[in-house]
């Protein structure tokens, strides 16, 4: 169980960095098709609402959740068809 786990960890980097990537990029279209404004806000944009950044931030958030479960699932899973144990 160990050497799985163990040969697995760069596997887990990789698709967490694949995963951030795809996140952010579902997120930018997000706010774009939600907000019709191809930026959204940052903590610290002086122009923009509290409610405005908020929002941005929880749909971030869910986002970059939502895809790295799917993804570390989808990875765990792949790697117990490849050696019949699940990662952990």
């Amino acid at each position: 169980m160990k050497a799985v786990s163990l040969a697995y960890k760069p596997v887990g980097l990789l698709l967490g960095a694949l995963s951030g990537a795809l996140a952010g990029a579902l997120f930018r279209q997000s706010w774009k098709l939600l907000a019709h404004d191809d930026d959204a806000p940052d903590a610290t944009d002086e122009d923009r609402g509290w409610q405005e950044i908020l929002l941005a931030s929880a749909l971030q958030g869910a986002i970059f959740a939502v895809v790295k479960a799917t993804v570390e699932r989808t990875g765990a899973g792949a790697v117990k068809r490849l050696t019949g144990k699940w990662p952990g």
